[in-house]
Order: C-alpha cells, then structure tokens, then sequence
C-alpha cells in the first residue's frame, strides 16, 4: 500500500509549482492578456480554447468544460492517481518528499496485461541494445550503422540494437521470464505459426530501432535488414500499445526542444530524424511509415503551431511533402518546406555535405508555403508550351487565393507578372474572380489564421443565462476570493438554497473548505472539491472578469435575483393551486391563494 503523502508537503508541492510550467510541457501556451493560450488536450480543436491562469493557478477550456488545478491536470491527461501526480510535481519542483515513491510508479494503475507488454518491449530494446554493442553476434550490424554514418552517441543515445538471426531466442528469452507467449503475440513480438500452434520471433538478423509513445514507454520496433533482403523495414504490427497512426517517432524526445524553438521539423523516416538530430537539429520528429495522418497533425498543432517539413527530395518525397502542409496548413500552421537538391534524403544529405551546411541551406533557408507551390505546381510541366504554361498559371492563382493577406497576394502577383510578361492588372482580376469563385463554391472553407483567444473566452462567458443564474456565478465568484463575502450572504440567504444544483454544491463546499481553516485560494479550493464535473464549473466560474470593487447594492441586487427565483417558481406554483380550486368550484381557496400571489409579488418589488 502506497504510504499517504502529508498535507503540508502537497501545499508546499501546489505553492511551488507554477500551472503554466506544467501544462507547457503538453500544449503550446501564448500568452494573451493575463492569460495564456493553447489548443485543448482534452479534445480536438483548431482554434485555440484552452485557458491558464497564472494568477489562480487553474486552466479552463471554452470548448469542452475541462478544468482544475495542476494535480487535476495530469490526473485527466495522463490518468494519474491523485498521488501520482503529486510524486510528478514533487520531482518537478526538487521538493523531497521523504516517503518510499516506489509504490507510486506512473504505470500502477495499468492493466497487468499491458504492463507485461510494456515490460516486455522494454527488456528487449535492452537485450536487442546489449547485443549490438557488446557481442560478436551484433558486430557486423554495428559495423554496417557505422559505416552507414551512424555515431556511437546516436546508437547509445536511440538504444539501437540487433536481432539474433534465430528462430526462437527471443521466443525462449521471454518463456524462461515467465511472459505468457499468447500474450507477447498480441503485443507484436511473437508470430504464431497456423500449422502447429507454434510460437517463432518475429524479427530476426535485424537492426532494431525502438518506438515510443509520448510517455516514453517502448511500444514497437522497427528492424532495418542489413542486406536486401525483403522487407527493407520491418515493424510492430498494431497492437493494444501501439497504433502507428497515432504515434510520431522521437516525439518523447523531441517535444521539449520543439517548445524551446516554438518549432517541430517534419522527417519521414527516422533515420533521418537520428541523423539530423546528429546534426545539431533536436527538434525533429517523423511518421511511422505511414503518411500523415489527421492523429499526427493534431498531436504536432498541440505542441507548435510552425512546422518545417523535411522530406526526400525525389517526387514521391515532394508529393508526400505536399500533402502533410496541406494537412498542416488546414489545421492553422504556419508551414515551411526544406527543398533538398539532387533528389537526396536527409541523411544522405548530411552525409554528402555535412551538417553545418544541412542546417544553414536547408533548414534555415526552407521555403514558404506559396513558393513550394510554385515549385511543386512546375513538377512536369513543359512551361514553354502555351496550354502547360497557362495551365500553371491558374493553378498558381488558385493558391494564391488561399492566402490571407493582401500583401502577400501581391507580391506572388507581381512575380508572376513579371516572369510571364503579364498585365499585372489581368492577373489582379482573374485572381480575384478564381478567389469569388472559391467562396461560392466551398462550403467549409479552411481556417487559416487561430482567432483572438480571448474573443473565445469572453464570447464562452457571456452565455446568455437567466438572471438568476448570472446572479449564482457572480456570488460564488467573489466568495471564492473573499471569506467575508461568504460569510455575509450566508447570513443574507438565511436557509435559502442556489436555485442550480450544481452552485448550490459549489456553495456547500466553499462553506466546509472555508470551515477547515483555509484561506481563499482558487487552486487549493478545486483540489478540496471531489467532483470532476463541479471543478469544471468552478473553473468556469473563475475565469469570468469580475469587479474587484464589490459594492453592498451589488451584493443585494445578487441576492435578491436568487431569491425572486424562487418566489416566480412559487408564484407559478399558487396560480396553478389557484386555478384547480376555480375548476373545483371552491372560490374561497381559489381567493386566499389569490392573496398569497398577491403577497408574493409584492414582495418582488422590495
């Protein structure tokens, strides 16, 4: 049993850490205003929704309603227990928590299947890794990655390794451990043999590489042949921990690096990602042998929101290239594309060259969104027949009506102007019709741009509610930063209740929190409610602007919306009575109720 972590090492953990630290290791934050800005890891967005606080030390989304405090953070996006995601934060913030962390292990809460079946996969890179570095068996794979360009620090730093040319050693590693072999079939290691039953290794005389996910636990291989042989790659299969559509190689890695240059550069291989990586570019991530997918585009635009594509410089690389930045580009990235010459791939690239000049003429010197299309829409084209050359021509018009700003169109105008000999006027007009027609005829046109954030949290705020409602969020706003408040309209409420379930809850968890002795704060009262849902509405609340100046008639008037709810609740309730004792022919009932609706209205106007 995990030992209990003591409340003044949880407060000292919650004063330390700061929210905006924690949740911009996930999400890419801008800060607008007060606040900062990123795209919600809790649901698919393209525009940015998702709020931090640094004030309140909370996060909010507008889209989906997520909110709460550090701890509440990692416990939703990583499924961490409440203690988990203290141990997390303690290391994040060097404080010592005297206790025995093993039993706190991020993965304790993990199915005992997939946890053997990350145990497994993390055995092997170890094993696979031992072997090419260590024995005979591994040295002509290790001679073949040295040569290839591969440096030590890269094999030491990827735990690249090497698969026996064996049938069943790996099939008997994992027996002698005590690995149920039905299981290691399902997790991508093992194949069955129909015939027989039989269970045989699924790579052999290979260099593995392996995958990991975005926690860093290993989930698949990839083994390279050394020779010819077919196929040139071999991977995991899909399985309960790995779905190649979803996972971007090196990304574990990588993410820190792409948040310290507010970039992520784009391979398709990882080869290349290790090369370049050699090379001095550290934030370089790639697709699993996959194209781009709409899983990885979303994990990519969580991160950064500027990308710089770097595939093989053949056509079917430039055409693959093509597709990812519009992909990219749909979801409001700001997209680059490194145009390698002689049709090399990166690696090969770094090889031929070295890796100042790969950085400096390639990275560094990538090409715009609408200079790529005008590269790429000249790819087969014999521009000086006259159909090819004008059949360019629109095309490049089509793309220059994508573009947002004027200046922009413009400039790519006038380029075409001059290198055709055109009126630049004509080119103006045609490009203004193609970009009426686009209008006309799309119905969902791409987003180009993010909207304004804070446009979305005060447009999220200003749901038009009853007047009561709005009087409910406002007191349990500032009796969320004000005991006294709390105190006074407890006393003004005398019994009554919130008329919405949800703020009356809220009411009576602020009453116990501010009975135990703690003093407003925001971050500390979300972590003392247990209700996930109701944290969500405090954040809600919270993030509404409010006058810090809150007057006594303010106060009143809030109270008094409460209260008249409930009195038109009972109005409604009396003319129904009045009405049933009218039908019944009993006047004298129907006439005292009467009075009482009478009374009760009055009672409105006070």
């Amino acid at each position: 049993m995990a030992e209990r972590i003591p409340e003044e090492k949880i407060d000292q953990i919650r004063n330390s850490v700061d929210i905006v630290d924690v949740i911009g290791d996930y999400v890419n934050l801008t800060k607008q205003g007060r606040n900062y800005f990123g795209l919600c890891p809790f649901h698919g967005e393209n525009t940015p929704s998702f709020s931090v606080s640094p004030d309140k030390q909370i996060y909010h989304c507008f889209g989906c309603h997520a909110g709460g405090n550090a701890f509440s953070f990692l416990m939703d996006l990583e499924g961490f227990s409440f203690q988990e995601a203290v141990v997390n934060l303690a290391e994040k913030t060097n404080i010592p928590l005297d206790i025995d962390v093993s039993s706190h292990d991020k993965n304790v809460k993990q199915s005992p299947e997939l946890q053997q079946m990350y145990d497994a996969h993390e055995l092997l890179c170890k094993f696979y890794h031992h072997l090419l570095v260590n024995t005979k068996d591994g040295q002509e794979a290790l001679e073949y990655l040295l040569k290839r360009g591969f440096t030590m620090e890269s094999i030491e730093k990827y735990k690249i390794g090497y698969s026996l040319n064996s049938w069943d050693f790996v099939c008997k590693f994992l027996q002698k451990r005590k690995f149920p072999l039905d299981l290691m079939e399902r997790a991508g290691l093992l194949i069955k043999r129909e015939r027989d039953g039989n269970f045989f290794d699924r790579f052999r005389h290979r260099i593995m590489f392996p995958i990991h996910n975005e926690k860093g636990n290993i989930i698949a291989f990839s083994g390279r042949s050394l020779g010819e042989e077919d196929p040139k790659y071999l991977n995991s299969p899909e399985t309960a921990i790995f779905n190649k559509s979803k996972t971007v190689f090196n990304f574990n890695r990588a993410k820190k690096h792409i948040k310290k240059e507010q970039r992520a550069v784009l391979f398709e291989g990882f080869a290349d990602v290790i090369a370049a990586d050699a090379a001095g570019v550290i934030n370089g991530i790639a697709t699993m042998g996959t194209s781009l997918t709409d899983e990885h585009v979303q994990l990519i635009r969580k991160s950064t929101d500027h990308v710089t594509i770097c595939y093989d410089g053949d056509t079917a690389g430039i055409q693959a290239a093509n597709r990812a930045l519009d992909m990219l580009q749909s979801v409001g990235c700001n997209v680059r594309i490194a145009w390698l010459p002689e049709e090399l791939d990166p690696d090969d690239y770094i090889k031929e060259y070295g890796a100042e000049k790969f950085k400096n003429e390639v990275i560094e010197a990538s090409l715009t969104y609408m200079s790529f299309k005008m590269r790429y829409l000249r790819l087969g084209k014999r521009l000086n027949d006259e159909g090819e050359r004008l059949r360019y021509i629109e095309e490049v018009l089509t793309e220059i009506s994508r573009l947002t700003k004027a200046v922009e169109r413009d400039h790519y105008l006038r380029q075409i102007a001059s290198e055709f000999s055109l009126s630049l006027d004509a080119l103006q007009q045609q490009q203004k019709q193609k970009f009426y027609s686009m209008q006309k005829n799309t119905k969902n046109q791409p987003q180009s741009l993010p909207q304004e954030p804070f446009l979305l949290q005060q447009k999220s705020n200003n749901v038009l509610r009853p007047a009561f409602q709005n009087a409910e969020r406002m007191l349990l706003a500032h009796m969320m930063n004000n005991h006294d408040i709390t105190l006074k309209v407890q006393e003004m409420l005398s019994g009554n209740e919130f008329n919405v379930d949800e703020h009356q809850a809220i009411y009576t968890y602020l009453l116990a929190y501010y009975e135990s002795g703690y003093v407003p704060d925001t971050s500390n009262f979300m972590q003392f409610i247990k209700d996930k849902e109701l944290r969500h509405i405090v954040a809600d609340i919270v993030m509404m602007p409010v006058n810090e100046d809150f007057t006594e008639k303010e106060l009143s008037d809030y109270i008094k919306h409460v209260l008249n709810h409930q009195k038109m609740i009972k109005i409604k309730e009396k003319i129904h009575d009045e009405k049933e004792a009218e039908r019944q022919k009993d006047y004298a009932k129907a006439a005292l109720i009467a009075m009482e609706i009478l009374q009760l209205r009055k009672s409105l106007e006070k």
